[in-house]
């Protein structure tokens, strides 16, 4: 199982919006490194949803329910479809991200800029702790 975080600016799409469609397709990626995060992801992997941006947080979790394909705008890049879970009942800011040396390893911290990465199992345990959700409930 995969662990992943997808980064979405409020002008382009919000958890909300997730939430109102029940499913949507991940498309926009033209970033090789994130398309092949893409590409490794599994259907059930769990997935943080993050606003970046406008106070950049994790606002949500959500899981990949249709693994990639070629984006029919250009089939170097792929999409994935993933599904809200829950929201995450505490925001957890990206300063609060940066502050804990815990967590300075991630691709969230070291590559700003990548808009989908892999979250390692213990980091995103610490994320959700963070959050307020206990990880056994999440299946994590």
């Amino acid at each position: 199982m995969g662990l992943w975080l997808f980064k979405a600016e409020p002008d382009d799409y919000t958890y909300d919006e997730l939430e109102r469609e029940g499913e949507a397709e991940w498309d926009g990626v033209r970033n090789h490194q994130a398309a092949r995060n893409m590409r490794a992801m599994r259907a059930g992997d769990p997935a943080f949803f993050y606003r970046s941006v406008k106070k950049p947080a994790l606002v949500g979790l959500m899981r990949v329910v249709r693994e990639a394909w070629p984006d029919p705008d250009d089939p170097r890049f792929v999409r994935v479809a993933v599904a809200p879970v829950r929201r995450l009942p505490r925001e957890v800011p990206l300063a609060e991200i940066r502050a804990d040396p815990a967590l300075a390893h991630l691709a969230l911290v070291r590559q700003p800029r990548l808009s989908v990465m892999p979250v390692d199992e213990e980091a995103f345990r610490r994320l959700l702790a963070k959050a307020g959700l206990d990880p056994a409930a999440v299946g994590v």
